[in-house]
């Protein structure tokens, strides 16, 4: 489904994501991880259309992606989440996912809407303020919502745990597990908690100054004396 091909972002001098191959397959639950500034988001960035990759190729179902603006990507069926979650000012709950729907699919679909609102949550909440009367665990769940409501075959889903208290967090990841088979999706996610990513994800990659240096199962992955010293030399910050 996700191919990356020596994928490089640089900024400057700075190589923010260098070099890096990876792929990811359809239904396939990916984790990313690395220490603070190891250039997950910006990763997520290159995919999802907000930044242009400086080299490299970025391939969706086939299909050459990496000079397609962002509106593009998300009809080919790539939806991502933002690490703080960025409802629309002046915007009730529903009317957010009216306009990522329309933004991802061209159109307004009621029962999808419906759908999803009660999926994550929110379906009491469907007519208040977005932006204001939500608190956190809802902001998070109206981030995922309006992802899916783009129509995504992937979906890039940034620390959309990070913050949640932990009964929060486990009903969170229970509807995360969902996701594949209910609406068809793969998912790569950014977690900084490594038992909360080794929870969810059959494989794992990490990077670390925007090198991919390791990528397997986790109980692999975690052993690898290259990770482990780029986690310590971090001082044991995950992100």
């Amino acid at each position: 489904m996700l191919e990356l091909d020596n994928v490089t972002v640089r900024f400057g001098g700075l190589a923010a994501v260098d070099d890096v191959s990876l792929r990811a397959s359809p239904g396939e639950v990916l984790g990313l991880v690395g220490p603070n500034g190891a250039g997950k988001t910006t990763l997520f960035n290159a995919i999802s259309g907000l930044v242009r990759p400086s080299a490299g190729a970025i391939r969706f179902h086939g299909a050459d992606v990496a000079r397609q603006p962002m509106f593009r990507r998300a009809r080919l069926g790539i939806g991502r989440t933002f690490q703080i979650p960025q409802p629309l000012h002046q915007l009730t709950v529903r009317e957010n996912l009216v306009v990522a729907q329309r933004f991802g699919t061209g159109k307004v679909d009621d029962a999808r809407i419906a759908e999803l609102l009660d999926f994550t949550g929110l379906a009491g909440k469907d007519g208040r303020d977005a932006a204001t009367s939500l608190a956190l665990t809802e902001l998070k769940a109206l981030e995922v919502a309006k992802a899916l409501a783009t129509g995504p075959k992937l979906l890039l889903l940034d620390e959309v745990l990070a913050g949640l208290e932990t009964a929060a967090k486990r009903r969170f990841m229970a509807m995360l597990r969902e996701l594949p088979d209910r609406f068809g999706v793969g998912i790569v996610i950014i977690e900084h908690d490594i038992e909360t990513i080794s929870a969810l994800c059959p494989r794992v990659a990490v990077l670390d100054f925007g090198r991919l240096i390791a990528d397997g199962a986790p109980a692999d992955v975690f052993r690898d004396p290259e990770v482990m010293r780029s986690y310590v030399g971090a001082g044991g910050k995950h992100a």
